[in-house]
């Protein structure tokens, strides 16, 4: 009977949390951003911790990756995600910033546009996903190299010529990539690492051909 009423009241293993986990992303971020505290960089920092590199990253390339007005905020945006990138690489779990950078606000009435466009994204792709190969994820090698594909993707974002929209490829790979690795599925990293590199490819062939052109007026 003792055995009986101790496996009672033992607690039974979930079957479900990895179909929970493809939308525990999008919950949080959303409990952040309708929940007290600032709205900005550093709050997102002091709430998500450990997390806050790869989802620091959607926020911070998903402004050029969304087809909206920016105000001129893209390029301070991918410097901040230059720096994190290189602490990642540098082999960093906790995020420094100068406190003029934290302060710089990711949610507010004239960011609402791009907030939306941005969970639609992330709720579509938690949807897809399931996670895959985790064993490959938040190790210091692997967080390494995650490191160096989100510096390669910023670069392409800040290097695109202004107002071509050829940021928007490369911006999109960081923020699928960084998803990938939130939701543990390296198919969504893949994803990520396409688009990205075709982004950049674009911007390379562009250029060229426009370079061309230039030296045939000369």
């Amino acid at each position: 009977m003792a055995h009986s009423e101790s496996s009672a009241t033992e607690p039974v293993p979930a079957i479900a949390p990895d179909a929970d986990e493809r939308h525990r992303v999008s919950s949080e971020i959303e409990a952040w951003l309708h929940g007290e505290g600032d709205k900005t960089v550093g709050g997102l920092i002091d709430v998500f911790e450990e997390k806050s590199f790869a989802i620091l990253f959607v926020f911070l390339l998903g402004v050029p990756a969304l087809p909206l007005p920016t105000g001129g905020a893209t390029h301070v945006f991918e410097i901040v995600a230059a720096l994190l990138a290189l602490q990642l690489v540098a082999g960093r779990d906790r995020i420094w910033l100068p406190e003029r950078w934290r302060k710089l606000s990711l949610a507010g009435p004239k960011q609402q546009r791009f907030l939306n466009g941005l969970m639609k994204l992330i709720r579509r792709l938690e949807r897809l996903s399931r996670p895959r190969l985790r064993f490959l994820f938040d190790h210091r090698v692997s967080n390494s190299v995650f490191g160096l594909l989100v510096l390669g993707g910023t670069a392409g974002a800040f290097l695109a010529p202004p107002f071509t929209g050829l940021d928007t490829l490369p911006a999109l790979g960081v923020v699928l990539l960084s998803l990938g690795v939130l939701l543990e599925d390296i198919v969504v990293v893949g994803l990520g690492l396409v688009v990205g590199a075709a982004g950049v490819l674009l911007e390379i062939f562009v250029g060229g051909a426009v370079l061309h052109q230039v030296r045939k007026l000369f």
